[in-house]
């Protein structure tokens, strides 16, 4: 009853706002500790020269003690006072956001404003927007970020940053809800105790990465890696204390924001949860590849609209959230939606993806109705170019019977063929009769012209392939039978798996040439990045000279790497059952009535006769894993796709 009762509250926010303030007390007695240990020495030194003064510490003896202690309390001096000026100028980390200009969002701000007028708080710095589904206050008072909110007004108070799929998904009541909690921790915040202690380890935290600070000399480094672990002990101190007053701010905050919008409050939560699915798919089906291609999304806020909205069809919730989407949506309280949207996509593709800070020829945005021919397709048969570029590599020989179309170029048939292993019950006085009983299986289900190459190419490429696997050295390590040997003490019933001989070990040399291609191309694709980054760095230390604040601008990471990986590095056979996937695509797409589409869930989709084509990846791994190629036949078959035909490569 305490959540509903106003006594209850009052009595909640108090405790809160009290735990808060005695963990800030306790992380500034640390700092007072800090501070009164380096004076220590210096005191002592005063001691003594009263003592010699006043002729209470005299003679030889007192005077070498007074030597001593003043050479000391002058280093230990200089050392503290060089910790301090190092925390002081440190430059604290900040979240990288799109900030919003009160001109380009005037009815958010006027939104935010009643909000911290009904929960009698201050009201925040500045609006800023992350590509995440989460809300919070980030104290960027520091003079290294003050330019950023230049023009807000509010010296002294948080930003708030809100996260950008909110603004899309959610109504405005349902926004103003959520950002509750959120708002009402700017009271805390204002706390004169609190905001010291925030300071302090804001620049601590900043202190111990200063000695990776790229630019700094031998003797500069040596200095500052003695100042980061003179912080790193009092961030250790203190941290508990700093996570406790957190704590008691949050739940300060909280209790504060019962009292608005309560009963709206519950039936947003559900709808954060379900932006945050969304959001996810979102980012690891649809996004991930295109940004892979060089293309990123401009509308990802907008996307996520449409994989909710198909999300809750699936699930059978699009009668639940129906009558929501007649209200108005809390992105209508932007000036212009669309910019706002396009800053964000481009931040996230650099925080999730690692790319360039700004737009180029190899760094394009790319609408959600050109997504299909742009970058699906485009992918398809990038991925098959590469695939027989490795195969050229490998020494791999066209199937016999892809001389025998009608042009010569890359055919699936020679992917199957390469792939395709001898069945087990073949010995090798039994080899060259499988040829014809292959041949006629592929012809009945094929077509003839299908059954004419396919059988023969098996046979000529698979067993060379065998027989050479061993001396390809150690490029099968890529695939994901080396990784089970890392685990064997845990494992041995796989342990002993593994020490027999490979399935399929065409696939396995295929899988190590291709990752090593592919690590190749990652790694001249991050020197060109690094240098765009450069180049964009310098931009920004020149902008911020000017005068003229622009209605978006965009803080983020300095460096070209991905703060926050989507997906851990994939395994040779996964990227080899993607290559192979891509090729099929291609053939379908070429020879049979298929076209590339876009499934809001699933990413990129192959559409045959209108339909998603959902069976084809289990037929694909049957012919990568145990190299068997007739599954796979079979659906092309039935598709009518015809795969000893060549296929249009990038």
């Amino acid at each position: 009853m305490n959540g509903v009762s106003g006594t209850g509250s009052v009595v909640g926010e108090e405790w809160g706002a009290r735990a808060a303030h005695s963990r800030a007390l306790a992380v500034l007695r640390v700092r007072g500790r800090a501070l009164g240990l380096a004076v220590l020495p210096a005191a002592v030194a005063v001691v003594l020269y009263a003592g010699g003064v006043t002729g209470h510490f005299t003679g030889a003896a007192w005077d070498a003690a007074r030597w001593v202690v003043t050479v000391l309390a002058v280093l230990v001096l200089l050392a503290a006072a060089a910790v301090a000026l190092v925390i002081a100028r440190a430059r604290p980390a900040a979240t990288p956001t799109v900030e919003l200009a009160e001109t380009a969002a005037p009815d958010l701000y006027r939104l935010v404003r009643d909000l911290a007028d009904r929960l009698g708080v201050p009201a925040p710095a500045a609006i800023a927007l992350t590509p995440d589904c989460d809300s919070w206050l980030e104290d960027r008072t520091h003079r290294a970020h003050r330019h950023l909110h230049r023009t807000s007004g509010g010296d002294g108070a948080p930003v708030l940053v809100i996260g950008s799929p909110f603004l899309w998904w959610m109504r405005v009541g349902e926004l103003r809800a959520v950002l509750a909690p959120v708002v009402a921790g700017t009271g805390p915040a204002a706390q004169p105790d609190i905001a010291a202690a925030r300071r302090f380890v804001r620049g601590l935290d900043a202190a111990v990465a200063v000695p990776r600070s790229p630019g700094l000399d031998p003797v500069r480094r040596l200095g500052a890696h003695g100042v980061g672990q003179v912080a790193r002990v009092l961030l250790r101190a203190c941290r508990g204390h700093a996570a406790e007053m957190e704590r008691g701010v949050a739940a300060a905050g909280s209790e504060r924001a019962q009292a608005v919008d309560y009963g709206v409050r519950i039936v947003a939560q559900e709808q954060v949860g379900l932006a945050y699915a969304g959001w996810d798919r979102l980012l690891t089906r649809v996004a991930l590849p295109a940004w892979r291609m060089g293309r990123w999304p401009a509308k990802l806020d907008a996307g996520v609209v449409s994989a909710l909205t198909e999300l809750s069809r699936r699930d059978r919730l699009a009668e639940g959230f129906s009558s929501r989407l007649g209200e108005r949506p809390a992105c209508d309280l932007l000036e212009e939606p669309g910019a706002v949207d396009e800053a964000t996509s481009l931040l996230a593709a650099r925080l999730f993806h690692g790319g360039p800070a700004e737009p180029g020829p190899d760094w394009a945005p790319v609408e959600w109705s050109q997504y299909p021919e742009e970058v699906v397709d485009r992918k398809w048969r990038t991925d098959a170019a590469r695939l027989h570029q490795v195969l050229d590599g490998l020494g791999v020989a066209e199937a016999a019977g892809g001389r025998t179309s009608d042009a010569a170029g890359p055919t699936l048939t020679r992917v199957m063929a390469h792939l395709t292993t001898p069945r087990p019950d073949a010995g090798p006085e039994t080899e060259s009769e499988a040829g014809p009983e292959t041949e006629s299986e592929a012809g009945s289900e094929a077509g003839s012209e299908v059954g004419a190459g396919s059988g023969t190419g098996s046979e000529s490429v698979s067993a060379p392939e065998s027989e050479a696997a061993p001396e390809i050295g150690p490029a099968p390590e890529a695939g994901p039978e080396a990784a089970p040997g890392l685990v064997a003490p845990d494992f041995p019933d796989e342990d002993d798996e593994d020490d027999e001989e490979p399935v399929n070990p065409a696939a396995d040399a295929l899988a190590g040439a291709l990752s090593a291609l592919l690590a190749r191309e990652e790694a001249a694709r991050e020197a060109r990045v690094v240098a765009a980054a450069e180049s964009a760095r310098t931009a920004e230390k020149a902008d911020r000279t000017g005068t003229a604040a622009p209605h978006v601008v965009v803080s983020g990471p300095d460096g070209p790497l991905p703060l926050f990986p989507l997906q851990p590095p994939r395994t040779g056979r996964d990227l080899l059952a993607d290559h192979v996937t891509a090729m099929v695509c291609c053939a379908a797409v070429d020879t049979a009535e298929a076209a590339p589409g876009l499934d809001w869930l699933d990413g990129p989709a192959l559409l045959v006769g209108g339909e998603r084509a959902a069976d084809l990846g289990p037929r694909v791994l049957a012919l990568v894993e145990d190299g068997d190629p007739e599954p796979l036949r079979a659906w092309l078959a039935r598709t009518g796709v015809r795969p000893e035909k060549p296929v249009r490569l990038v």
